[in-house]
């Protein structure tokens, strides 16, 4: 086993079921994250994913099943709770202030370790200075994980599209997050921006001891750096397993794969 990598579920989801009126998003889902592990969770076009993860991160509140990280029930957390379990997330429409630099938007991300309010910060107390200067170092490593350092006073809103995408998971990772939520972190990127997206998101789980639920379409790269591949249609499991084992899964291959040569 890789080290890092354990058998211990990091989060466990048991009979996860979502419904909107007439629609069954999720059914009976279930399915374990492992500590230290990619998994991937790939699907179709309305197979129910990113239903999966705002369940997760308290966005949905499913009407039955349950959802632990680290042995605490989080179903009925609301998203900020849930952040504050150090669980982050990112999402398929970027969401970053635009209008704010790339290093204000990082130092967003570290609100859940700040201590400070309105009034310390008016007054301006000497652990209040301190306290930024630790966050700013914070920052600044991720800036230079992610090789954004040219970048780092532009406004985000004149970046290009790939570059917006790695303030998201540097603002995603500012929140020291020991699960780490992607939803189609490379959509819409050329082969090189998701070259860098992928050596990220193996480097995070190898050096910073992370943790990756990935949803992601593009099946070169699932099958690259996933260690493990659960697959949805119509919101139910039908397929679960190594990377190997899912290409070579006929019910995978029937709604999602196709024919593989």
């Amino acid at each position: 086993m890789a080290a890092g990598k354990t058998d211990e579920a990091m989060l466990r989801v048991e009979e996860l079921s979502l419904r909107f009126g007439g629609v069954q998003a999720v059914l009976s889902l279930s399915f374990e994250v492992r500590q230290g592990e990619i998994l991937a969770l790939i699907g179709p076009n309305g197979a129910g994913k990113t239903c999966v993860l705002n369940c997760i991160n308290g966005f949905y509140r499913p009407q039955k099943g349950n959802i632990y990280f680290e042995g605490q029930d989080i179903t009925s957390f609301p998203p900020h709770k849930i952040a504050e379990q150090s669980i982050g997330r990112t999402f398929q429409n970027i969401q970053l202030y635009s209008g704010m630099s790339v290093l204000d938007n990082l130092m967003a991300g570290r609100h859940n370790h700040m201590k400070e309010n309105i009034l310390t910060a008016m007054i301006h107390f000497g652990w209040v200075h301190q306290e930024e200067v630790k966050h700013r170092k914070q920052v600044e490593d991720i800036i230079d994980f992610l090789e954004i350092e040219a970048e780092r006073y532009k406004p985000v809103g004149m970046l290009p599209y790939g570059t917006r995408k790695k303030v998201d998971l540097g603002r995603a990772l500012a929140l020291e997050p020991k699960l780490l939520l992607l939803d189609e972190p490379m959509a819409g990127m050329n082969v090189e921006e998701k070259e860098d997206i992928a050596r990220y998101i193996l480097d995070i789980v190898e050096e910073r001891e992370g943790t990756v639920l990935l949803v992601e379409h593009d099946m070169g790269v699932v099958m690259d750096i996933a260690d493990r591949v659960i697959a949805l249609d119509f919101g139910e499991l039908i397929g679960e397993g190594s990377p190997a084992e899912i290409k070579a899964n006929p019910s995978v291959i029937e709604a999602y794969l196709g024919k593989v040569e």
